[in-house]
C-alpha cells in the first residue's frame, strides 16, 4: 500500500544544507497499522508529510497504491490525496462557521458524492455524536472535535488514513476514545493506518512501531502477538539500523 525507497528530506538552514530525514525504505501493506514515535525535532512528521504527498523529497520515491506520488504534479497530487488519503490533525482543523454535520458532508459534496447527507449523518453515528450534530466547533469539547474531524477524513472512505499526534491536545480519556476509533477504522474497513506520536502506550497498539531520532529510524518494534506490518524499515544509508 504504501512503499518509500530511499526517501530523505533536506533544507536550507541559513545558507548549509539540514538534513530533517536520512535516507529511508519502508514498506507498510495494506490494512495495517504503524506508529512513528521519538521526540521534537526527530523527523516524524517530516516522513508523514512526505508519504501525504504534502511535501516533495529530496531523494528517492514514494509509491502509495500502485501510484508513484513523486512523479505527479500538483493537481493530480491533489486528486489522488481527495481519492486514497484521509488526514486527523491534532488541531482538528475544522471550518468555525460549519455545524459539525457541515465540515464532514463538504467534502463529500465537492467530491459530488450523491449519497452525501445520509453518509455524513452515518459517520458522525460511527463517532457517537449523533446528539452534536448541528453544534459548531466552539460548542464541542475536544474530544468531539476530534470525533468530528475523523468523521471528516473517512468522508470520501480512504485507503489510508494518516494521523498526525491525534491525541495530543486531548486528556487520557478522549485520547483513549479517540484511539480506540482509530483502530476500530482499521479493522472494520481494512485502512492502512498511519500515526505519529509521543505516547508510547499509544504506540504499542500499532502492529508495528518505529522509533526516530535525529532523522533517522533507531528501532523497530513488532506487537507482542506477532502481526507483521511492515517489510523492511531502515535507513538506507546505514543498513543494520532500524530493523
Amino acid at each position: 500500500m504504501i512503499e518509500l525507497r530511499g526517501v530523505s528530506k533536506t533544507v536550507d538552514s541559513g545558507g548549509s544544507p539540514l538534513t530533517i530525514l536520512h535516507p529511508l525504505d519502508l514498506t507498510i501493506p495494506a490494512g495495517r497499522t504503524l506508529a512513528i514515535v521519538g521526540p521534537s525535532g526527530s523527523g516524524k512528521s517530516t516522513l508523514l508529510g512526505l508519504m501525504a504527498g504534502l511535501d516533495a523529497p529530496s531523494t528517492g520515491e514514494i509509491v502509495i497504491d500502485g501510484t508513484t506520488i513523486t512523479t505527479l504534479g500538483e493537481d493530480a497530487l491533489a486528486r489522488l490525496r481527495g481519492r486514497l488519503i484521509g488526514f486527523v490533525f491534532q488541531f482538528f482543523h475544522l471550518m468555525p462557521s460549519l455545524t459539525a454535520f457541515e465540515n464532514v458532508l463538504v467534502p463529500m459534496e465537492l467530491a459530488g458524492v450523491r449519497d452525501a447527507h445520509a453518509r455524513a449523518t452515518r459517520l458522525l453515528h460511527e463517532v457517537g455524536l449523533d446528539a452534536r450534530v448541528h453544534h459548531y466547533p466552539s460548542q464541542l469539547s475536544g474530544g468531539e472535535q476530534q470525533r468530528v474531524a475523523l468523521a471528516r477524513a473517512l468522508a470520501n472512505e480512504p485507503k489510508v488514513l494518516l494521523a498526525d499526534e491525534p491525541t495530543g491536545n486531548l486528556d487520557s480519556a478522549n485520547g483513549q476514545h479517540v484511539v480506540d476509533l482509530l483502530l476500530d477504522v482499521n479493522r472494520a474497513r481494512g485502512t492502512t493506518l498511519v500515526l505519529v506520536t509521543h505516547d508510547r502506550e499509544l504506540a504499542a497498539r500499532a502492529d508495528v512501531q518505529i522509533v526516530m531520532r535525529d532523522g533517522r529510524v533507531v528501532e523497530r518494534i513488532e506487537r507482542e502477538d506477532g502481526r507483521a506490518a511492515l517489510v523492511g524499515a531502515g535507513t538506507s544509508a546505514h543498513p543494520g539500523e532500524g530493523r
